[in-house]
């Protein structure tokens, strides 16, 4: 992933706060062998310190490519939306001279798999999804044993991804004048189709965060 200065994630923690507060929802990419695509597995995950873990089916095609420890990828992106041209133009007399572009946030992972398939290790990571997706409750004990989770076991493997590498990019004009990123931000709140309102506040978290790219840059 291409990321240019002004658009990377100023910290780990920047990157990890935005996961932190996303629906935590990626694409895993597996290599299917020479000459081929790669395999896509749109999945939830949960993130701890460097592991990411996630479950699938046995019969999941990516799950043979898991099972070699070969490096895979997964990629998470959100808070995007299209910007017009007329919107970056930078004479008003003449908006078809703007050029359009996209926002958005997005962290790709490179990772080494490992493919849990002992049942009580397997009933962790789901519990772990269980304690992160649904924390107020409301569901059956998360057990090797026990209905309805106890009997899905045999046909449910967990994947444990080790984070080997991260490419944060939060690409939002940062290089651009204050000004001109104030104009997106509050042409994003009129607008407000999809996910222009996520945007708009990540536009303004890294307004408030960089301020003048020209000056933050020599500091």
């Amino acid at each position: 992933m291409l990321v240019h200065p002004y658009d990377s994630a100023m910290s780990e923690d920047e990157w990890r706060a935005w996961i932190a507060q996303s629906a935590k929802f990626g694409v895993l990419a597996v290599g299917a062998g020479a000459g081929q695509a790669p395999i896509l597995v749109p999945t939830h995950f949960v993130l701890s310190g460097d592991e990411i873990a996630m479950h699938l089916h046995k019969v999941n095609d990516a799950m043979p490519h898991l099972e070699t420890g070969a490096q895979v990828s997964l990629s998470i992106v959100g808070d995007y939306a299209f910007i017009p041209g007329p919107w970056r133009a930078k004479d008003p007399a003449n908006l078809h001279d703007g050029v359009p572009t996209s926002y958005y946030a997005a962290v790709n992972f490179v990772c080494e798999p490992t493919v849990v398939s002992e049942p009580a290790e397997v009933a962790q990571i789901i519990q772990a999804h269980m304690t992160e997706f649904q924390p107020a409750g409301d569901y059956a004990v998360v057990d090797s044993v026990t209905a309805p989770y106890g009997p899905m076991m045999t046909i449910i493997r967990g994947v444990r991804l080790k984070i080997v590498s991260v490419d944060a990019k939060f690409k939002y004009d940062d290089h651009k004048s204050l000004q001109f990123r104030q104009d997106m931000i509050e042409r994003l709140r009129d607008r407000n189709t999809h996910q222009d309102a996520g945007a708009a506040a990540q536009q303004f978290r890294r307004l408030g965060l960089i301020g003048e790219w020209s000056e933050f840059r020599q500091n």
